[in-house]
């Protein structure tokens, strides 16, 4: 079976060149590889070129909150570290107990709320507007928000809260506010992360290829009794060489049949299945991407397994066009997994078909079964049949897409075959 196996070598990523100094017949077993980062070192960064998003972009953002705020009847939102602050001010803060909040008023300027020993640290990240409020380590940084929205009239008025701020201290903030109403503020977050402007895409995109090459030169190390853990190992490496922090969960054999894994030790055999999902970001923003290839020659059941799935991934991505539901791209590549004989609800395909990305791996909105919102033009997904099989193996192919005017344009391109992972 040698043969076979190296002719898979050779599909997966004879087009790509990297790992030149591992053969493939060291690949394959019939001599011992060189020590991996030595195949690596053909690898170099690929974010040179990359173009940032731009300061006026941060400040087109907070105009584009305000006026949803009017729309909404919110006069403030309320934002703490994490990626909503980073997608308005491009701000990356650290959580911890301590109170970094940024206050987005629907009038007058936009404040911060700073530990005052961090202020310097603040100072040098914050570039749009500098109303900064700070607080030593015994005093309540709750009081400083109240005062925040005092000073701009809205201390009786409607404040949205950004959905991942934690409760402590949207605790705090309603205690020392108690005549304000405390609100969601997802019809402004997530309704302006939702849609990607061009310059996010751009990001996305070389977070993608980058994710490509990464996959590619992982591939080109498979070797029978290697484990999931020593995979992933390479994967990493090559996603920092190519000047990125990036990763891949892989699984072998009955335990690809577990969406998100199993923790048993598992190593690499002829016949087994070789399921892969990670990615990287570029500037925050994520990419993500499955593949489910065989080591060896694939059997029958699975390139019919294979097969359906690829088929369900294509049904979705052809009904994903601005105007159809997220439930019915849900429902179309949902309706092909059981035509094909593989149950019906979630008996085997055994999760939603795919997830919003952005700055997150998983945001808003979802392709799943009761979502009603509909798709437009900059919405960015997950497009991620499966069928799974405990006991046996499982299948995923997940490659990530955008909404055009036209439809959906793919991140990465679809694999082709299970025997050829990459187009």
């Amino acid at each position: 079976m040698k043969s076979s196996r190296r002719e898979f070598i050779k599909k997966s990523v004879g087009s790509l060149g990297v790992a030149s100094l591992v053969t493939v017949q060291a690949c394959s077993g019939e001599q011992e590889p060189t020590l991996h980062a030595h195949g690596l070192s053909n690898l170099s960064p690929m974010t040179g070129d990359i173009v940032p998003i731009s300061h006026e972009e941060y400040e087109s953002r907070i105009e584009k909150a305000r006026k949803m705020m009017f729309e909404n009847k919110i006069d403030a939102i309320c934002i703490e570290a994490g990626t909503s602050l980073y997608y308005y001010t491009g701000i990356r803060w650290g959580r911890s107990e301590r109170m970094f909040a940024l206050i987005i008023p629907a009038r007058g300027k936009i404040a911060y709320i700073v530990p005052k020993f961090e202020q310097a640290k603040a100072q040098e990240l914050i570039e749009i507007e500098d109303d900064i409020r700070t607080w030593e380590e015994h005093q309540n940084p709750y009081a400083l928000v109240g005062q925040v929205l005092k000073d701009r009239g809205i201390n009786r008025g409607r404040v949205g809260i950004e959905e991942s701020v934690r409760f402590f201290l949207y605790d705090g903030m309603q205690k020392e506010l108690p005549t304000a109403q405390f609100v969601t503020a997802d019809p402004i977050t997530v309704s302006c992360r939702m849609i990607k402007s061009p310059s996010e895409i751009a990001l996305m995109q070389r977070a993608n290829d980058i994710t490509v090459v990464a996959y590619k030169t992982g591939l080109d190390f498979l070797k029978e009794g290697m484990t999931q853990h020593e995979f992933s190992d390479i994967i990493s490496d090559a996603f920092t060489r190519l000047g990125v922090r990036g990763g891949v969960f892989a699984q072998f054999g009955e335990y690809s049949a577990f969406p998100h894994g199993s923790r048993k030790l598992q190593k690499l055999k002829e016949g087994d299945i070789l399921l892969m999902d990670g990615g990287c970001s570029v500037e925050g923003y994520r990419s993500d991407i499955s593949r489910t290839v065989v080591f060896g020659e694939a059997n029958k059941r699975q390139r019919e397994i294979w097969n359906i799935v690829r088929e369900a991934q294509d049904a979705a991505l052809a009904a994903a066009k601005p105007g159809t539901t997220c439930e019915q791209v849900d429902a179309v590549a949902r309706d092909i997994i059981a035509t094909g004989g593989f149950g019906t609800d979630y008996e085997y395909f055994v999760h939603r078909l795919g997830h919003g990305i952005g700055l997150d791996g998983h945001e808003w909105h979802y392709l799943v079964r009761g979502n009603k919102t509909k798709l437009a033009p900059g919405m960015c997904f997950s497009n991620e049949p499966g069928i799974y099989i405990y006991g046996e193996f499982g299948v995923r192919l997940e490659d990530c897409m955008y909404i055009t005017e036209d439809g959906a344009t793919l991140f990465s391109q679809q694999s082709p075959a299970i025997d050829k992972p990459f187009a």
